[in-house]
């Protein structure tokens, strides 16, 4: 084999996700010892493959090797085995100068019992055509550089390793925790909208509440014309970040850090509101401000701020950003307004388009072969994380932070507090989009159960189908074993179901169109002989 050039940095970052893939590489735990009572010792994480070499899946059952550094050596011909020899000892060699494959073979001629490869800029999973090297016996495994050197300045020269590759737990509670929070989420999101629309339309029956509201301005209404702007916006915003990502994500984790802020005030305001106690209030520029409420912004700002500061912190920081980005959601829910069920069609399918093409079309187009949603999900050029779509299963190397768009909820699975956490930190993640999105159709369900009186069926039964979509999407995703973009599943779902339910309660035509009507707070008229409507209702035309 020829001599192996090291690749850049950049170069080497992309060619991951490929190389995982088809090399089908595993992480393991490099447990290493040294001299000392009591004997130090630290995890570090490796990669092998195992239709190569099997591991043992504890570590009560590895063996105990010794280590030799042999860094300084290219490790390409016999000639290069140090005097004393390698029998029976784990050799740790540079990426470099032959192919590593070869490296692996005069090793096995020395009599090693590993060859651990160290690399200076990202970790390669162990390649090549093993029919070439079918007499090769040793484990062959990759580690990083920088891992390799703690190893020396932590434990000293004389060092024992173990290697043992811990089994995953079958069952993920992640996509229960994600479930949970989405459905929750788009529920309480959509009841709370239902509950503005209830008092606005209580409010028509006396004009000074009727201006209050209109000042307190509670929806962000979106027509057809700015639902188009808005996806437009965002394919516009998609490709800027993609081409210009170094500098806007600081923008967006910026823009994030306000937006949540405000979100997480507004819903927790309306609920210390509804709080009888602690009333007190100062006067400040001729407006009366109620002291609690003070405090409140202080903390929602200080929780969005600490975020900020430590949202490369992995190991406690994606509490706090599930926290700002579910305010985030729910605020949306309950303050935008589409007016009708065409508004949403529009939406909601323009949204699936955007969703699929970014995530399943541009793979033609781009020059890496990686989607340019899969891209910007895990942060492009200098990431190891494995995204496929909006719900992915993501891997991050602590040694090599990078800033991430804060977009998604993360939930971290069951390895991610055992001792894999050294080598991976995954987490499962679903896009702020495939709660949003769905989100607003519910929530157009819910008014539109208070604008007619129909009992909920809308706003229960498309929360439901909702649920159901997140379900599919999760089978498709175990099924496939490749994340998936949910807005695929959630859409169809949500939207066949509300045009059913409108079709078999014979109100397809208002529910396209939206409902021209408004309550009044007068309980008393209940129905009117020539112009019926719902108990417990009176309605006027607007």
């Amino acid at each position: 084999m020829g001599p192996q050039r090291r690749l850049p940095p950049a170069a080497a970052a992309l060619v991951w996700g490929v190389l995982l893939r088809l090399t089908a590489a595993q992480e393991a735990i490099l447990h290493a010892s040294g001299n000392g009572t009591p004997s130090p010792s630290k995890d570090y994480c490796m990669l092998y493959n195992p239709h190569w070499t099997a591991l043992p899946s504890t570590l009560e059952n590895a063996t105990s090797i010794s280590l030799m550094n042999l860094t300084s050596t290219p490790l390409c011909n016999t000639s290069d085995i140090p005097p004393d020899g390698i029998k029976n000892k784990a050799v740790v060699v540079q990426w470099g100068t032959c192919h590593f494959l070869q490296k692996a073979r005069i090793a096995q001629i020395g009599g090693a019992e590993a060859l651990l490869v160290a690399n200076n800029s990202v970790l390669f999973p162990p390649l090549g055509n093993k029919s070439e090297f079918h007499d090769m016996k040793i484990l062959v495994a990759f580690m990083n550089y920088k891992d390799f050197k703690d190893m020396k300045q932590t434990l000293g020269d004389n060092i024992t390793v173990k290697m043992y590759s811990p089994s995953w737990p079958n069952f993920d509670y992640t996509m229960v925790v994600i479930f949970i929070i989405a459905v929750f989420t788009v529920a309480l999101g959509g009841y709370w909208s239902g509950l503005i629309e209830l008092e606005n339309m209580r409010a028509m029956a006396n004009p000074e509440d009727r201006e209050m509201r209109k000042k307190k301005e509670d929806y962000l209404t979106f027509s057809p014309l700015t639902v188009v702007i808005f996806v437009v916006i965002c394919c516009v915003m998609m490709v800027l970040l993609y081409f210009f990502y170094k500098w806007l994500v600081y923008v967006m984790i910026a823009i994030f850090c306000i937006a949540s802020a405000m979100s997480m005030y507004n819903c927790l305001a309306a609920l210390i509101r509804k709080i009888p106690y602690g009333q007190c209030t100062i006067v400040c520029c001729g407006k009366v401000i109620e002291v609690r409420l003070i405090f409140l912004s202080g903390l929602c700002i200080a929780i969005a701020v600490v975020w900020a500061v430590f949202r490369n912190e992995n190991r406690w920081a994606w509490i706090l950003q599930d926290i700002l980005g579910i305010a985030f959601c729910l605020n949306l829910i309950k303050t935008l307004k589409l007016p009708n069920f065409k508004s949403c069609v529009i939406l909601l399918g323009l949204l699936l388009l955007y969703d699929v093409f970014f995530v399943f079309i541009t793979p033609f187009i781009t020059k890496n072969g990686e989607s340019i949603m899969v891209e910007l999900a895990a942060g492009p050029f200098g990431n190891n994380e494995k995204n496929d779509g909006n719900l992915v299963e993501a891997t991050a190397q602590p040694s090599a932070p990078h800033e991430k768009l804060p977009v998604v909820i993360k939930v971290p699975k069951l390895a991610y507090f055992s001792v894999m956490s050294v080598c991976v930190m995954p987490v499962s993640i679903l896009g702020f989009g495939d709660i949003i999105v769905p989100g607003l159709l519910i929530a157009y369900c819910r008014r539109f159960d208070e604008q007619t009186g129909s009992s909920s069926i809308y706003y229960i039964s498309s929360t439901i189908a909702y649920a159901v979509g997140m379900i599919l999407t999760f089978v498709v995703l175990v099924l496939m074993k490749k994340g998936q973009p949910a807005l695929l599943y959630l859409v169809p779902c949500t939207l066949i179901t509300a045009s059913v339910v409108a079709w078999r309660r014979k109100e397809m035509k208002k529910f396209w169109k939206g409902s021209s009507y408004q309550m009044m707070d007068q309980p008393d008229y209940a129905t009117n002989e020539e112009n019926p409507v719902t108990a417990g209702e009176q309605v006027v035309q607007q």
